[in-house]
C-alpha cells in the first residue's frame, strides 16, 4: 500500500499583502482542546482512571515542556504569539528537573501499559463478580459475559487456515451485505476452542462440519471462540462455516460504501475493499494475521447493471432464481487475508496483454479516456519485473482500479489493484509531474506482488520488508522504464525527508514490536516506507547493484509463497565481503543515523547518534563510507588516514548513505570555499546534501546558522533543481515558522529569498508561463512561482493574475501548464469571485489531478470563513470527499490567516475525525504534524501536551513526534533569531 501524502506535493498557500483575517485572532483567548498523548514515552494504556491522568499530568508539569535553554528576551515583545506568564506552578524546569520528569513519566508509562494490556476483568467490577478464581484473574470475559478462552491479541498458532469459500451479496440500496464462509483448518494440536477473528459481523449460525457450535466474542481485540464439547484432533481437517451480515462500511476500511456524480447528474453507488492492515475481519470471519496464508474461492452476487472484480479470474456467471447475477471466480493462490479484495460497481475498462498477462484498467465510464497512459505504465513495468526479478508474475490477469473514494495512495490487492484516481488516471493536457505520480505509484504497487504478496512478513513489525522494498523499487524502476520522467531528485527529497523524521527521539527502528491495531496502524510511517528504501538504496550501492539484485531474487525464489522476517532477507545476500547480516541489523533494529564527524588532524573519524532530543545512546553503526576530495577520488572504507595535501573532503558520495556529516570548522571551511570557487567539484545531490546537512547541523545546535547563510551565497551561480529547492525548502520554512508567530523578521526574510533567487524569478518571470520543459526544470519554476507569488512579488502574482483571468474568460477551457496551475489558481482564489470560480469548476471537472490543484487553492484564501466552510464540507463527506480532510488541513497551516482555526477545528471534531480515519492511520498521523509543525512557542507547546494527556483516546508515537517538533521549533528560533537580525 501506498499512503496517499508519500507522493503528494506539498500544496503552498497564498499570503499576498496582509488583510487582517476576518477574525483577528488573540492566542490567549483561545481555548484548546485537542487529543491525548503519551508525551515523549511510548505506551501510555488507554485506561479510565482519574488517578492516573492526574499522575500523567504532574510528570507532564516535571517535564516542564522546556527541552532546552533558551531566552525570551529573543521575542519582539509586539508579538501576541509572545510568551505568556505562566503561574509558578508551570515554570519551566532546569535540566536536572527536566530529567527527573522524564523519568518519573517513564515510570508512569510502564506502570500504565502494565495496566492497560491486563484483560479487562482485572479491571472492572463487572468482570469480576464472583470469586476470583485463577482463571478469572487470566482471561477476559466475552460480550455475554462467560470467559474468553484466550488472552493475546495474536491468534493461537494451533490451528491453520488451509482454504476459504467465500459467498459474499452487497446490496447497495439497503447498503448492507451478507455473507456466508466456510473456512478448512488444519489443527495442530488437541483443542476445545478455536479462535479467529471478527468486527462488526452480525454472525447468525456457526456449524462445524455441519453441527452447531457455541460462539464467543471478545470486542475489544476483536476475536471470536468457537467452543466444541470435544476436542478437534491434532492432524485432522475440519470445516468451519458462519453465516453474517453487516453494513458497508462509511470509513474507508473493511467492505465499505462509495459513490460518485457522473456527467448527467446522476448518483452512482458502488462498494469496494480495503483490508490493509487489519480490515479482512469486518467483511468475513477469518484468521486476520499475514502468516495465516490460504487460498480462497469467492462468489459475488449482484444487481445486472454492474460488474464484480476480485483477485482472480472470473470462471463463470450464474443468474439465480432473484434475478440476482452470481459471479464465481477461479480459486486462488496461497495469499494473506489482507490481500483478498472484491469490488460491485459499474466500472468501464480497457485491456493489454503483456507477458502472457490480462493487464486491465478500470474506471467509471466518464474517465475511460483517461486510462491509457497507466496501462501503458502498466505493461511496461510488469515486463521490466518479469525480467528483473527472474520470476513471472503468477496470475493470468492484472487488474488496476480507481476507486472514487479511497484514503490510501493505493492498495496492492493481489490481481486487483485499487488506485485513487488521482494516482492512476491522466487527462489529454496532464503535466509530466502528474504523469510522474502515475508512473510511481504504478510502479510501488506492482513490486508489491513480488515484495508483499509473493513472499510476505511474518508480522506487521517487519512491514517495511514490503514498504520499504517498493519504495526503493518505485524510484528505481521509473528511473529505467521511464528517464523522462527525472525522479532521482525527487528521491533525493524523499531521502531528506526520512532523515528530518529520523532524527526526533520520537522515532523507531524499522524492524519494532507491534501489538495492537493501533500500533499496527502507525507502522505505516515514514521509517517503514522512507527509511526503508534509504537503506536499501546504501545496500546496493555498497555491494553493486548487480550483487543486490542477485540477492533480491534468490530471497524471492526462496521464499516464494512463504513468510519472512528481516533476517532473512539479510541472509540472502553474498556475505563474502561484508557481513551484511551484521551490518544491516545496526540499521534495521536500532532506531536514528549516525552523524559521522570528520576529524581532519589524524585518524579522523567518529559517529554518534544524530538525534535532536535523546536521553538515551545508541550502538554503533556499520557504516559503508564514500567520499570524493579535490582529486575527486572515492573509496568505500571506513577508516581514513587525510594526507595534508588534500584541501578538502565530502563524504556520503550523492547522498547514498543514511547518514549526516559534520566536517568541523575547518573542514567546512574548506568545503564552502571550493564550492564558491566552482560549484560544479561537487556532483548536484553533493551539493544539495551539503545545503541539507547544515541546516540539520544547525537545527541540532552543532553549528551557527551563519554558516548556513555562508554557504548560500554560492546559489547565485547554481542551476540544477536539486540543490535549489532544497535551499528553498528550508529557507521558506525558516519564513513560515516567523510568519506564525507574527515576528518583524518575517518581512526580512521574505525579502531576503527573493533576492537569494532573484536571478531565476527574473528568469521564469520573462519566459512564457506556457513554454514546456523538461520535468526538473517545471519542479523548479513551479516551486520558484510558488514561493514568489506567495511572497507578493508584483511581476509574479500579475502575470498569475493574467493568465487566471484568462482562463476564467475561457470558461475554464484554456489549458494552464500543469506545473502551474497551483501558482494560478492560488492567485485565483484570494478574490471572491476567483474563488466562486474556483468551487464551480471543481465541483464539475473530472480530472482528478486538477481538482486537487483547485482545492488547494481553496483552502490557501485568507478569507477564514472560506477556511472554515471548506473543513466542515470535507469532514460531512457531501461537497468535498472526506479523503480530502488531510490535504485542506495541510494547505490551511501552512497559511497564518487558517492555522489556529484548523487547530481548533480538529480539536472539537476530534471524535468525527476518528470515526472517519482509523487511530495511527497515515491519514491521522497527517493531520496531527499539519495542524502542529509549525508552532513555535512555548505556551502552545503546554498546550498541545495539555489537551493531548486529556484525550484518552490517543497512543500514538506521531503525538510525540508533533510535541518534539514544536520543542525543535522553539528552540531553533531562540538560539538564531538574532543571527537572522544581524544577517537580513
Amino acid at each position: 500500500m501506498i499512503e496517499n501524502s508519500m507522493f503528494e506535493e506539498e500544496p503552498d498557500v497564498l499570503d499576498l499583502a496582509k488583510e487582517t483575517p476576518a477574525y483577528p485572532l488573540d492566542p490567549d483567548d483561545m481555548v484548546y482542546e485537542p487529543r491525548s498523548s503519551r508525551l515523549l514515552v511510548r505506551g501510555l494504556g488507554e485506561n479510565d482512571m482519574d488517578e492516573e491522568e492526574e499522575d500523567y499530568e504532574s510528570s507532564a508539569r516535571l517535564l516542564g515542556m522546556s527541552f532546552m535553554n533558551r531566552s525570551s528576551s529573543l521575542r519582539p515583545s509586539a508579538s501576541p504569539y509572545a510568551r505568556q506568564e505562566q503561574s509558578s506552578s508551570c515554570t519551566m524546569p532546569s535540566n536536572r528537573t527536566l530529567l527527573l520528569g522524564v523519568f518519573v513519566l517513564v515510570v508512569v508509562a510502564s506502570v500504565a501499559m502494565v495496566i492497560y494490556f491486563l484483560p479487562k476483568c482485572t479491571l472492572t467490577k463487572e468482570g469480576c463478580h464472583t470469586v476470583n478464581t485463577s482463571m478469572e484473574l487470566i482471561y477476559p470475559r466475552a460480550t455475554n459475559g462467560e470467559l474468553f478462552p484466550w488472552t493475546s491479541l495474536r491468534l493461537p498458532v494451533y490451528v491453520q487456515p488451509v482454504h476459504y469459500d467465500l459467498l459474499i451479496h452487497p446490496n447497495l440500496t439497503t447498503m448492507t451485505f451478507q455473507g456466508t464462509v466456510s473456512i478448512t483448518i488444519d489443527v495442530l494440536n488437541d483443542t476445545k476452542n478455536v479462535i479467529l477473528h471478527s468486527s462488526g459481523l452480525q454472525i447468525t449460525n456457526v456449524t462445524v462440519q455441519d453441527k452447531e457450535v457455541k460462539k464467543l466474542e471478545y470486542q475489544p481485540w476483536q476475536q471470536i471462540a468457537l467452543k466444541f464439547p470435544e476436542d478437534l484432533k491434532k492432524g485432522q481437517t475440519y470445516v468451519l462455516t458462519m453465516e453474517y451480515s453487516a453494513n458497508l462500511s462509511n470509513s474507508y476500511s473493511g467492505f465499505y460504501n462509495s459513490s460518485y456524480v457522473d456527467k448527467g447528474g446522476n448518483k452512482r453507488v458502488l462498494a469496494a475493499t480495503q483490508f490493509e492492515p487489519l480490515a479482512a475481519r469486518k467483511a468475513f470471519p477469518c484468521f486476520d494475521e499475514p502468516a495465516l496464508k490460504a487460498t480462497f474461492l469467492i462468489k459475488i452476487k449482484r444487481e445486472t447493471g454492474y460488474i464484480s472484480l476480485s483477485n482472480m479470474p472470473k470462471n463463470q456467471t450464474v443468474e439465480l432464481s432473484d434475478g440476482l447475477l452470481q459471479d464465481e471466480f477461479e480459486k486462488s493462490v496461497r495469499m494473506s487475508t489482507y490481500l483478498v479484495a472484491f469490488i460491485v460497481a459499474n466500472f468501464t475498462q480497457i485491456n493489454q496483454i503483456a507477458s502472457d498477462t490480462l493487464v486491465s484498467v478500470y474506471a467509471v465510464p466518464d474517465k475511460v479516456d483517461q486510462l491509457d497512459y497507466a496501462l501503458g505504465c502498466a505493461v511496461k513495468l510488469l515486463k521490466f519485473y518479469n525480467t528483473l526479478f527472474g520470476i513471472k508474475f503468477p496470475l493470468k490477469k492484472l487488474d488496476l482500479v480507481a476507486i472514487p473514494d479511497f484514503l490510501a495512495g493505493a492498495m496492492e490487492n493481489w490481481g486487483l489493484i485499487t488506485f485513487r484516481e488521482r494516482t492512476l488516471l491522466v487527462g489529454n493536457h496532464s503535466s509530466l509531474m502528474d504523469k510522474q505520480v502515475v508512473a510511481s505509484v504504478i510502479a510501488h504497487e506492482l513490486a508489491h506482488q513480488w515484495f508483499g504478496n509473493l513472499v510476505t512478513m511474518k508480522w506487521w513489525n517487519d512491514l517495511w520488508l514490503n514498504e520499504g522494498f517498493a519504495t526503493y523499487m518505485e524510484y528505481t524502476s521509473v528511473e529505467k522504464v521511464f528517464p523522462e520522467l527525472e525522479i532521482g531528485n525527487d528521491f533525493l527529497s524523499m531521502r531528506f525527508k526520512s532523515l528530518a523524521e529520523d532524527s526526533l527521539n520520537s522515532s523507531r527502528p524499522i524492524s519494532t514490536e507491534v501489538a495492537t491495531p493501533e500500533q499496527v496502524e502507525e507502522m505505516f510511517d515514514s521509517v517503514s516506507y522512507e527509511k526503508g528504501a534509504s537503506t536499501l538504496l546504501m545496500l546496493s550501492s555498497t555491494l553493486t547493484e548487480e550483487k543486490f539484485y542477485k540477492g533480491v531474487s534468490e530471497y524471492l525464489e526462496k521464499y516464494r509463497n512463504m513468510n519472512t522476517d528481516n533476517e532473512d532477507l539479510w541472509n540472502s545476500f553474498p556475505q563474502e565481503e561484508y557481513n551484511v547480516v551484521d551490518m544491516m541489523n545496526t540499521w534495521t533494529l536500532q532506531k536514528g543515523f549516525p552523524l559521522v564527524t570528520v576529524n581532519r588532524t589524524g585518524t579522523c573519524l567518529q559517529q554518534a547518534l544524530f538525534c535532536m532530543f535523546c536521553f538515551i545512546f545508541s550502538d554503533l553503526w556499520h557504516i559503508p563510507l564514500t567520499y570524493v576530495n579535490d582529486s575527486c577520488s572515492t573509496s568505500p572504507n571506513s577508516t581514513f588516514k587525510v594526507p595534508k595535501n588534500v584541501k578538502w573532503m565530502k563524504f556520503n558520495f550523492r547522498n547514498n548513505g543514511f547518514y549526516i556529516v559534520n566536517y568541523g570548522e575547518e573542514g567546512w571551511r574548506a568545503l564552502i570555499e571550493a564550492v564558491k570557487e566552482n560549484h560544479e567539484v561537487l556532483t548536484p545531490e553533493d551539493r544539495a546534501s551539503l545545503i541539507n546537512n547544515l541546516f540539520a547541523l544547525s537545527r541540532l545546535g552543532k553549528l551557527s546558522f551563519k554558516q548556513v547563510m555562508n554557504l548560500l551565497v554560492y546559489l547565485e551561480h547554481e542551476n540544477h533543481t536539486a540543490p535549489l529547492t532544497e535551499a528553498l525548502y528550508q529557507l521558506d520554512r525558516i519564513y513560515r515558522l516567523l510568519d506564525k508567530r507574527q515576528d518583524l523578521l518575517a518581512s526580512s526574510m521574505k525579502v531576503h529569498h527573493l533576492l537569494q533567487f532573484q536571478i531565476y524569478l527574473k528568469l521564469n518571470s520573462n519566459q512564457s508561463w506556457e513554454q514546456d520543459l523538461p520535468l526538473s526544470k517545471q519542479e523548479l519554476r513551479s516551486a520558484l512561482l510558488e514561493v514568489a507569488c506567495r511572497y507578493g512579488q508584483k511581476n509574479c502574482t500579475d502575470r498569475a493574475e493574467h493568465v487566471f483571468l484568462q482562463w476564467v474568460a475561457s470558461n475554464g477551457t484554456e489549458r494552464i501548464p500543469g506545473d502551474l496551475m497551483k501558482v494560478v489558481f492560488s492567485v485565483g482564489a484570494q478574490s471572491n469571485a476567483g474563488w466562486e470560480m474556483l468551487l464551480q469548476t471543481y465541483t464539475h471537472s473530472i480530472v482528478d489531478a486538477d481538482r486537487r490543484k483547485m482545492l488547494a487553492a481553496l483552502a490557501s484564501s485568507q478569507d477564514v470563513r472560506k477556511v472554515l466552510w471548506l473543513l466542515q464540507e470535507s469532514l460531512q463527506g457531501s461537497y468535498v470527499k472526506t479523503q480530502e480532510l488531510p490535504l485542506i488541513l495541510h494547505t490551511v497551516c501552512r497559511n497564518f490567516a487558517g492555522h489556529l482555526y484548523a487547530w481548533d477545528f480538529v480539536k472539537e471534531n476530534w471524535g468525527k475525525i476518528t470515526q472517519k480515519f482509523p487511530i495511527g492511520s497515515f491519514a491521522i498521523q497527517d493531520i496531527i504534524m499539519s495542524t502542529t509543525s509549525y508552532f513555535s512557542t512555548e505556551r502552545l507547546l503546554w498546550e498541545v501536551c495539555r489537551q493531548c494527556l486529556h484525550n484518552k483516546s490517543s497512543k500514538m508515537r506521531c503525538v510525540h513526534e508533533a510535541m518534539e517538533t514544536i520543542a525543535l521549533n522553539i528552540q531553533w528560533m531562540d538560539s538564531n533569531l538574532e543571527t537572522l537580525r544581524k544577517n537580513l
